[in-house]
C-alpha cells in the first residue's frame, strides 16, 4: 500500500469532517459539543499527519490499514452530521453520536501507539517534533468526556436495562437536556424513536429507548395532571398521552388505549403500528370513538367552566395536506358549463382578480358545481350510495364514468366520513384507472377525487399501495391545467409517505414537475415547488431535480414579483446541500438575488437564503469572494442580531467563515 495515498485521503476527510463539525453542523445536532472537541482534537493529529509522510518512515501495511479505518470512521461521523434533520430521534442520536466518536477515538489512539513505536525506532531528525505533535493529541482524545447530555442518558438508561424506573429527578432532567417539555417536541420524538424501532438494526438498544421515552411521556402525563384549568385539577385520564393535552375528539385503538385522535392518527401514518402506552402490536388501525370519555370531558369542562379548543393540528401530516387544499386549492374547479368556455380557459379566470374575490367567487361556484353534480361538498351519505358510484365508475359509458367520478371528488371535498366510505367502498382503483381516460374533463374529475381522498392518510397509503404514481405521472404530462396542478399535488401528498419518496423520484415524475415549475400558471409553480420540495428530502432525488433543469427556473422564481421566493429559495436550501447544487445556483446567477433575499427577504426567506449561501461559501473559495462582492456583509450582521435563531446562526457562521478566509489569506501573504 502506498502510505502517501492513504495519508492524502485521511487528511482530505478530517478537513471536510472539521469544517463541517466548527461550520455547518445544525444547532439540535446531538452531542455536538463532543464533535466540536473531536474536530479541534483533529486539526493537531492533521498537522502530525502532514508531516510523518514526509519523515524516513517507511510505509507499514498495519498502519496502512488502521488508517483506512479511521478514515471510514471519521466519514462515517460526517455522513451523520450531514444527515441530521429535525425529524430524528434526538435521544437515539446522542446514542449514535458516542458510537462514532467512540470508534474516531479508539482508531486514532491506535494509530498514535502504532506511529509513536514507529518513529521511536527510525533514526529521523524530525521525529522529536512528530512526537510531540502525536503525544499531544493522544492526551487531547483521552481527555474528551462525553455530555452532560450523553451522561445523564447512560444513567437512565441503566436503570431500564435493570428493569427498574429511572429516579424522577433523573426523568426530569433528561426532560430538560433534550428539551422534551413541548407536548409537540415530546410527540415528534416519541414517532421518530418509535420509527428508529421499526428498522434499526440493534433492537435491544432501541427498545430500551423506547422504554425510557415512555417514561418520560408517563411523568408528563402525570405532571399535567397536577396542573390546574380554572384552579381544577384535570383528571389523568383526560389528557391524551401523545400530547399531554385535555382530549378534544378521544379514540380508542385496538388495545383498549385512548388517544386523542389527530395525534394517534398521526402516529399511524407515520407507519408505526404498535400502541404508544402498551407497546402491543395493533390488531387493527381502526379509531372507535370515546364517547364516554368526550362526554365526563364534556360534563367536566361545562361543570367547571372549561372552555376547550379543537387542539393545533399543524403539526399533523394530514394537516398539512389540509392546509395546502386551502393555500393550492385542492379542489380546484374548472367551473365548467356545459355550454361555455373550456375547462383550461375557465380554469384560469377562476384565478384572476384579488385573492380575496377568488376565494369568495370560487366558494360560490363551488357550491353551485356541487349541486349540478347531485351533491353537497358538505353532505354526508350512505355507504349504498356511494357503492353504486363507484359501480358507474366503471361503466363502458364515458358520461356515466365522468359524472360518477364528479360525484365522488365532491363528496371527497369537505366531509372525512365520506373519505372513509369511499375508500371502503373499492373506489380507489377505477378512479386511478380513470387517470389514463382520453376525456380531459374525466381525468380532471378522477385526479382531484384521488387528492380529496388522499387527505386522510388510511386512504392516502391505500391510493399509494394501489399504483397510483405512474398514472399520476402521466396527468402531468397529458392533462388540462387544473388536472396537471391537482396531479402535482397528488403526488406530494403521497410523497409525505417517506418510501414513496424514493419510488416517486425514481418514477420519472420530477421532469414532469420541473416542467410544471417553469411553464405552469403561479398555482401549479406552486404545486411542482411543494412536491419537489418534499421529494429533494431523500438525498438522490436532489441529483435528478438539478439535472432536470429545476436550479435556473427557481433562480428566476427568486424575483420577488412571481410571488414565489420562499418556496424557490427553500427548495434551493435543500439542493445546495449537494456540490452539483451549488455549481448550478451559482452558473445560473442565484447569488446576488440570494444577497438581496438576505436583505429583504421575509424571515423564512432570509434564513434559507443564509443557508445556502453559507454552503456555496464552504463549497467555493470563488464563491465566497463573489458573495462578498455582492455586499453581503451588512446584512448578514443584521440577521445575526435580528434574525430567527437558526437565521442568527447561519449568519454568524458565514461571517466567521469569511474572518477566517481573511485571515488565511493574510496568513499566506506574509510567508
Amino acid at each position: 500500500m502506498d502510505i502517501e495515498k492513504v495519508l492524502k485521503c485521511l487528511t482530505n476527510s478530517f478537513s471536510r469532517f472539521i469544517h463541517l463539525a466548527m461550520f455547518g453542523a445544525s444547532t439540535n445536532l446531538p452531542s455536538q459539543h463532543d464533535y466540536k472537541y473531536v474536530a479541534n482534537s483533529l486539526k493537531l493529529f492533521k498537522r502530525a499527519l502532514d508531516n510523518i509522510g514526509q519523515s524516513c518512515m517507511h510505509s507499514d501495511e498495519v498502519l496502512c490499514k488502521e488508517l483506512e479505518e479511521l478514515d471510514v470512521a471519521v466519514n462515517e461521523a460526517r455522513e451523520f452530521i450531514e444527515n441530521w434533520n429535525f425529524h430524528m430521534s434526538k435521544i437515539y442520536g446522542v446514542v449514535q453520536s458516542k458510537q462514532l466518536i467512540s470508534k474516531i477515538q479508539r482508531d486514532s489512539i491506535k494509530i498514535c501507539e502504532t506511529v509513536y513505536g514507529l518513529i521511536e525506532s527510525s533514526s529521523s531528525t524530525s521525529s522529536t517534533s512528530i512526537l510531540a505533535d502525536i503525544k499531544h493529541f493522544m492526551d487531547e482524545l483521552k481527555n474528551l468526556n462525553s455530555e452532560t447530555t450523553a451522561e445523564k442518558f447512560e444513567d437512565a438508561l441503566n436503570f431500564i436495562k435493570e428493569q427498574k424506573v429511572p429516579p424522577l429527578e433523573l426523568i426530569l432532567e433528561i426532560i430538560e437536556l433534550f428539551r422534551l417539555s413541548s407536548s409537540q417536541e415530546l410527540l415528534k420524538e416519541s414517532i421518530a424513536v418509535e420509527k428508529e424501532n421499526v428498522i434499526v438494526d440493534q433492537p435491544s438498544q432501541i427498545s430500551y429507548i423506547s422504554d425510557l421515552v415512555f417514561h418520560i411521556r408517563e411523568t408528563m402525563v402525570n405532571l399535567e395532571s397536577f396542573k390546574t384549568i380554572n384552579g381544577v385539577p384535570v383528571p389523568a385520564y383526560f389528557i391524551c398521552p401523545l400530547t399531554l393535552q385535555l382530549m378534544f375528539d378521544p379514540v380508542i385503538v385496538s388495545t383498549g388505549q385512548t388517544y386523542e385522535r389527530d395525534s394517534i392518527q398521526k402516529w399511524l401514518d407515520n407507519g408505526l403500528l404498535r400502541c404508544p402506552v402498551t407497546l402491543q402490536t395493533l390488531s387493527h388501525t381502526n379509531l372507535i370513538p370515546n364517547y364516554t370519555v368526550k362526554g365526563l370531558i364534556s360534563n367536566w369542562c361545562d361543570k367547571n367552566n372549561v372552555k376547550v379548543d379543537h387542539p393545533d393540528k399543524s403539526t399533523s401530516e394530514d394537516q398539512l395536506v389540509s392546509n395546502l387544499t386551502i393555500e393550492n386549492g385542492f379542489d380546484r374547479l374548472s367551473f365548467q358549463k356545459s355550454n361555455h368556455r373550456s375547462t383550461e380557459e375557465s380554469c384560469s379566470h377562476s384565478r384572476s382578480g384579488s385573492t380575496s374575490t377568488v376565494v369568495s367567487s370560487s366558494e360560490h361556484l363551488c357550491e353551485e358545481t356541487a349541486s349540478d353534480a347531485g351533491v353537497s361538498p358538505n353532505d354526508s351519505t350512505t355507504f349504498s350510495h356511494v357503492k353504486r358510484v363507484v359501480t358507474d365508475l366503471k361503466s363502458p359509458s364515458n358520461e356515466t364514468q365522468t359524472k360518477a367520478a364528479e360525484q365522488i371528488r365532491f363528496l371527497a371535498k369537505n366531509n372525512m366520513e365520506n373519505r372513509i366510505l369511499i375508500g371502503q367502498s373499492g373506489a380507489i382503483q377505477p378512479l386511478i384507472s380513470l387517470l389514463h381516460s382520453n376525456q380531459k374533463l374525466t381525468q380532471e374529475h378522477a385526479v382531484t377525487a384521488l387528492l380529496n381522498l388522499s387527505i386522510n392518510g388510511n386512504i392516502k397509503s391505500m391510493i399509494a399501495e394501489s399504483g397510483a404514481v405512474e398514472p399520476l405521472i402521466y396527468v402531468l404530462e397529458t392533462g388540462n391545467t387544473c388536472a396537471k396542478e391537482n396531479a402535482a399535488a397528488a403526488l406530494f401528498s403521497l410523497s409525505l409517505l417517506e418510501e414513496y419518496r424514493v419510488k416517486i423520484g425514481q418514477s420519472g415524475a420530477i421532469k414532469p414537475l420541473v416542467d410544471l415549475l417553469g411553464s405552469g400558471t403561479l398555482r401549479g409553480k406552486k404545486d411542482a415547488a411543494t412536491a419537489l420540495f418534499n421529494l429533494s428530502i431523500f438525498h438522490e432525488n436532489k441529483a435528478r431535480i438539478i439535472q432536470a433543469g429545476a436550479v435556473k427556473y427557481l433562480v428566476e422564481l427568486m424575483d420577488p414579483e412571481t410571488q414565489m421566493v420562499d418556496k424557490a429559495v427553500a427548495l434551493l436550501s435543500n439542493l445546495a446541500s449537494v456540490p452539483e447544487g451549488c455549481l448550478v445556483i451559482a452558473r445560473e446567477g442565484g447569488i446576488p438575488l440570494l444577497v438581496e433575499v438576505v436583505e429583504t427577504g421575509s424571515q423564512r426567506g432570509k434564513e434559507n437564503a443564509t443557508s445556502i449561501l453559507l454552503q456555496l461559501c464552504l463549497n467555493s473559495p470563488k464563491y465566497c469572494r463573489l458573495v462578498l462582492q455582492e455586499g453581503a456583509v451588512p446584512p448578514l450582521v443584521a440577521l445575526s442580531q435580528s434574525g430567527t435563531s437558526r437565521a442568527k446562526e447561519k449568519a454568524q457562521q458565514l461571517l466567521s467563515h469569511f474572518r477566517s478566509q481573511r485571515e488565511n489569506s493574510s496568513g499566506r501573504g506574509k510567508s
